[in-house]
């Protein structure tokens, strides 16, 4: 097979700069995942709009962000990372620099569909140019500290976007982006080396099929709570969107060069590794969603209250995560995300045990504290296990499926604990809401556990090297699974 290795074409930089440019990054694309909930109120005050409008300044990046998140990939392996990192990392600072600016919510919502839409081509790369840079002997500690700072941006965006509404105002929350672009991409180009995947050319109806997929379930699962499940556009985009994927995977279990090799998931690395993923993010993202609602509805803090209360959770994983890394470097990644994930489902349980219409803060401060280490373990070395369960060529797609399922697993959290939220309570009063939030929280506990049970398949260190052996045994025409 023709081939450009991962290997660097030029050395421009070590590795400390290619973790730092990577994991600002990768923090600004995570951070605008929910930075913009908080300031729903003053978007609609500034701008107008109904609320089916301000749902879909959220929406907006979501979708584009998860449908192509691995043509984003692809597209770096086939023409270089480097470039295409810069590429995408152009478009999102010029399409933040849009949403600040905008004059109208229609401009806004347009704004954020083309940040997500240069987030999708950088945020995957970040990683494959990250492990171009580090050592293999060090990648646990760099994974450690890059999966810290993106799990600090996707928890604490509510509670950046609340402050920044709250005391300046919520124009900031685009224009933080723009110094920050700015900054890195002069440093991208001068610091990392360019590195390339497989030369192969794209996979046209692989991609196809793949976005048209992935765009039906998230625009199902976006409007589903808001439109209903019964919503006719809702049941089609479902029915169309798994169909499309269906299709992606028979495609692609015949193809001869396509975006996602359907071998890969016979790695009970690779598929452990990537369940786990898509379950904790249903968990985590849902729960967020809820509690930032519940801290400022129910128990009457602001914006900037409520989220340094839940600093504890969300602030973990820049203490823990990079202790993690080292642990995952010696003991290997499936015990420490195994544990992280089980702590995580413990604190949500802890939580959704004692929530009440005037639960003190000190009564929450464990669940909150064991949910952060719980994030922290889980940050730490899932990157390390994705990228290590693949040939080096083949870390870029990788990347893009594994951000590409915990973006779907995101949005598919929302949309569910939002359903159960609503069927069980409401907004209408304070035990109203709680009626509500408690059966969400134990739902995104059960669920996180499960993705505790996926990381358990994954396999342990002393066969690490059987998982580069399993992706390189021929496909199997069908065979999706182990």
């Amino acid at each position: 097979m023709s081939q450009q290795t991962a290997q660097t074409t030029t050395r421009r930089g070590g590795a400390a700069w290619a973790l730092v440019i990577t994991s600002v990054a990768g923090f600004m694309a995570a951070l605008d995942n929910l930075v913009v909930t908080t300031a729903l109120p003053s978007l609609r005050k500034d701008l107008g709009g109904a609320l089916s409008d301000l749902e879909w300044t959220v929406s907006a990046y979501t979708l584009t962000f998860a449908v192509l998140l691995m043509f984003g990939a692809a597209l770096g392996d086939r023409f270089g990372r480097r470039r295409l990192f810069l590429a995408g990392l152009t478009v999102f600072t010029g399409a933040s620099a849009a949403a600040a600016m905008a004059p109208g919510i229609g401009s806004l919502i347009a704004a954020r569909a083309v940040q997500g839409v240069g987030a999708a081509v950088m945020m995957p790369l970040t990683l494959t140019l990250l492990t171009a840079a580090v050592p293999a002997a060090k990648r646990g500690t760099a994974y450690g500290i890059w999966g810290a700072v993106n799990g600090l941006a996707v928890a604490s965006g509510p509670l950046i976007g609340g402050s920044l509404t709250e005391h300046v105002s919520w124009h900031w929350i685009f224009w933080l982006n723009v110094p920050l672009g700015v900054a890195l991409l002069p440093l991208a180009r001068l610091r990392l080396a360019e590195s390339f995947g497989t030369g192969a050319r794209l996979d046209v109806p692989g991609t196809l099929l793949a976005s048209g997929g992935l765009f039906g379930i998230v625009y199902g699962l976006v409007r589903g709570p808001a439109d209903g499940w019964t919503d006719s556009p809702v049941l089609t985009a479902l029915i169309a969107g798994s169909a499309l994927l269906a299709g992606f995977v028979l495609y692609s279990a015949r193809a001869e060069n396509p975006m996602l090799p359907m071998r890969l998931f016979r790695s009970r690395a690779f598929s452990g590794i990537n369940a786990a993923s898509l379950l904790m993010f249903v968990g985590m993202f849902g729960s967020i969603f809820l509690l930032s609602q519940y801290m400022q509805g129910v128990l009457g803090y602001s914006p900037t209250e409520a989220g340094l209360r839940m600093l504890p959770w969300t602030g973990m994983p820049m203490l823990v995560a990079p202790v993690a890394g080292i642990l995952s470097d010696r003991v290997g990644g499936r015990p420490v995300v195994a544990t992280g994930l089980f702590l995580q489902a413990v604190g949500l349980g802890y939580l959704a045990s004692l929530v009440t219409a005037h639960a003190s803060y000190t009564a929450q401060l464990p669940g909150l504290i064991i949910s952060g280490i719980g994030m922290a373990l889980y940050f730490a070395p899932a990157a390390n296990l994705v990228m290590s369960s693949v040939r080096p060529h083949e870390q870029g797609m990788a990347s893009g499926a594994n951000n590409a399922l915990r973006e779907v697993g995101g949005a598919l959290g929302i949309a569910v604990m939002s359903s159960i939220f609503s069927a069980q309570g409401g907004y209408a009063s304070a035990q109203d809401f709680v009626d509500g939030l408690r059966p969400a929280l134990v739902t995104g506990s059960g669920v996180v556990a499960l993705g505790a049970a996926a990381a358990l398949v994954i396999p342990g260190r002393r066969h690490a090297g059987r998982v580069v052996a399993e992706a390189e045994l021929p496909p199997v025409l069908g065979a999706v699974g182990h």
